[in-house]
């Protein structure tokens, strides 16, 4: 990567890559981070949500949106 490069620039070069070649860079990326692949919030399921608690909060931003808080 070059740092001279532009926003654009990047997105273009990241998306001329292939698949293999974009999980190569992302994976190592994630090392020079010390960052392992699969690594997040530990004793925590992240694929689901309680989706009644989702609704509740959207259902909350939009009230606040309304009266303008």
């Amino acid at each position: 990567m070059n740092n001279s490069e532009s926003r654009e620039q990047r997105k273009k070069r990241f998306k001329s890559l292939s698949s293999a070649e974009r999980k190569m860079l992302i994976r190592k990326k994630l090392e020079l981070q010390g960052l392992t692949e699969g690594s997040g919030v530990r004793e925590k399921d992240q694929s689901s949500y309680d989706k009644q608690e989702i609704i509740d909060l959207i259902l909350l931003t939009r009230c606040f949106q309304k009266n303008n808080f």
